[in-house]
């Protein structure tokens, strides 16, 4: 066997950085100082965090090919958002999928190890070694969980095939990648499943110092989910009335089964016998009958994702452009829930204030007042939403929102930092 040459020479070991998000992943290398994000899929630098198994095959179809087989109605089992998952019980639980009974904890090393192939692939390196971004906390709420979902993400690193890999807060990577401007800032990262902050101090010479980092387990699936509670689960039968079965009046559907719905990372766990029972029992005993029956036409033909994707494009669409209709003509034809400015406004509310609360914790960790922050550098897909924007300058009264780089700061961190990381 030929000798490692970077082990001969006394070389660091070639690094991938990898952003491994709730909703997108990316991967690169620093080349001549700059970030180089390396092509995942013909033309594309990033990779949707999506899995699909078709029925009867243990080939695992991935990013928008993955998307691409949902849409086409192609017989299997989409997912999306595992990352939510790490630091549960949910991880190590099987599933069958494509003829074999497999952990969500191994689709994602799975997903990881195509990032590792694809990358090798087109550099013609190989990548013994990675730097991984992590959100500040996996779980807010909970610090075991916090600590474990990191144990959970380096053993999932390790069955991709990496020997080693370190962790670096998303928002710190996005300050690698942002410009050098004097002064105090705050990078607000709101990404699929958290909402991350750093503040910073800049000098003329470029030099930065990070003064606190924090964060919460809120992100842009948790914007999707109350939308999609508020305007679309309505239309399956939620706050509907159901029959007693056994003597006189009415009680409300249960909340937990449009909830779960709702919610990217627990759609694949309602496709059991069981639930799809619960369901049709609720439809037979319901006042609003044509309500619950689509519900069971959602779970006998597994379209919660379809319906999650819609919820999406209409939170998208009406952030553009004040207003947007949830397009539903794959549950029936016509069938759809109208989105307007305040009506998405009073659905995101309380998660938005949540992260502005976050961010005042942060300042406050750091020492610093609001009023003395210059800039503010916003990162992540749901940073540009308008409720996020208006309380982000409000909160920072004097600084100049940034969001140039907000789709690829952290991967262009992740990328410039790979290069030393284990130096």
């Amino acid at each position: 066997m030929a000798p490692n040459t970077s082990s001969a020479r006394n070389l660091p070991p070639r690094t991938l950085g990898i952003d491994f998000g709730t909703s997108n992943s990316a991967a690169g290398i620093a080349v001549a100082g700059q970030p180089y994000l390396i092509q995942m899929e013909p033309g594309e630098t990033t990779l949707p965090t999506a899995v699909f198994f078709e029925e009867g095959k243990r080939d695992m179809r991935v990013g928008r090919s993955a998307t691409r087989a949902l849409i086409d109605g192609d017989e299997g089992r989409f997912m999306r958002a595992l990352k939510s998952l790490l630091g549960t019980p949910l991880l190590q639980e099987e599933r069958r999928l494509g003829g074999e009974r497999i952990s969500f904890a191994t689709l994602i090393s799975r997903f990881l190890a195509t990032l590792k192939t694809r990358a090798e692939a087109h550099t013609r390196m190989e990548f013994t070694h990675a730097l991984s971004g992590r959100p500040v906390k996996f779980h807010s709420k909970d610090e075991a969980r916090n600590i474990q979902a990191e144990q959970d993400l380096r053993a999932c690193y390790h069955a991709a095939g990496f020997h080693d890999v370190m962790f670096l807060n998303e928002p710190e990577a996005a300050l690698r990648a942002a410009s050098v401007k004097p002064g105090l800032g705050l990078i607000v990262d709101i990404g699929g499943g958290t909402s991350d902050f750093t503040a910073f101090e800049q000098d003329a010479a470029g030099h930065t110092r990070v003064l606190a980092s924090h964060g919460a387990r809120i992100g842009g699936t948790d914007f999707d989910r109350q939308i999609s509670i508020d305007h679309v689960m309505p239309l399956l039968g939620r706050g509907s009335e159901i029959k007693n079965a056994f003597g006189g009046g009415t009680m409300p559907a249960p909340n937990r089964l449009f909830n779960d719905l709702a919610t990217w990372q627990m759609i694949p766990f309602l496709y059991t016998g069981e639930t799809r029972r619960m369901a049709s029992d609720l439809a037979a005993h319901a006042v609003e009958r044509a309500k619950l029956d689509l519900l069971v036409e959602v779970l006998e033909h597994e379209l919660g994702h379809d319906l999650a994707f819609a919820v999406e494009r209409g939170k998208i669409s009406a952030n553009s452009h004040n207003s947007a209709r949830i397009d539903l003509k794959v549950l029936k034809s016509g069938l759809g829930a109208d989105l307007d400015a305040a009506g998405m406004a009073r659905s995101l509310t309380p998660a938005v204030l949540d992260i502005r609360t976050c961010a005042v914790e942060t300042l406050a960790l750091a020492q610093v007042a609001p009023d003395q922050i210059t800039r503010v550098v916003l990162v992540g897909g749901s940073s540009l939403l308008g409720a996020v924007r208006q309380h982000m300058q409000g909160l920072c009264p004097n600084a100049t929102l940034e969001s140039e780089k907000a789709m690829t700061a952290v991967a262009d961190g992740l990328a410039l930092a790979a290069e030393g990381a284990f130096s």
